[in-house]
């Protein structure tokens, strides 16, 4: 899982948001500590309490003086908005932008997304899947 190319601390806290988006971490629960994750990834405990501080900071984490952390109430919530944030950004503004050099309106692109997601197999909507694990 480590990219040497990505600081540690960083691919930790996603590793963190990954299991939560997919439910392996639910809210309230409690996620691993520091020493576990520097354990389990053969990394400093500093670079681990790095990614985890990320989290709290973000309020995805909370720590329970003497118990250890958990994931916050809502915290599924806060990474989804983030990752269809990130996602629009990264995909939807550009597909948007070139769609206006070829002349493309809305209904075009909503006709494409529709006969593209069948070519492929895709099927379901943002609401039929929003309270399942990604």
């Amino acid at each position: 899982m480590i990219d040497e190319g990505r600081p540690l601390f960083l691919q930790i806290a996603e590793a963190i948001e990954a299991s939560i988006l997919d439910g392996t971490l639910a809210e309230d629960g409690q996620a691993p500590s520091t020493n576990e994750l520097a354990a389990f990834y053969r990394i400093n405990p500093a670079t681990a309490a790095k990614g985890v501080a990320m989290l709290t900071d973000k309020g995805i984490l909370l720590k329970r003086r003497g118990i250890g952390m958990f994931v916050a109430p809502g915290a599924r919530a806060i990474l989804l908005a983030e990752r269809r944030t990130a996602f629009a950004e990264r995909y939807i503004d550009p597909l948007i932008a070139e769609a206006r050099t070829l002349g493309l309106g809305p209904d075009d692109l909503t006709a494409l997304l529709h006969e593209r997601a069948a070519l492929t197999g895709a099927s379901g909507t943002a609401a039929s899947t929003e309270g399942s694990p990604s």
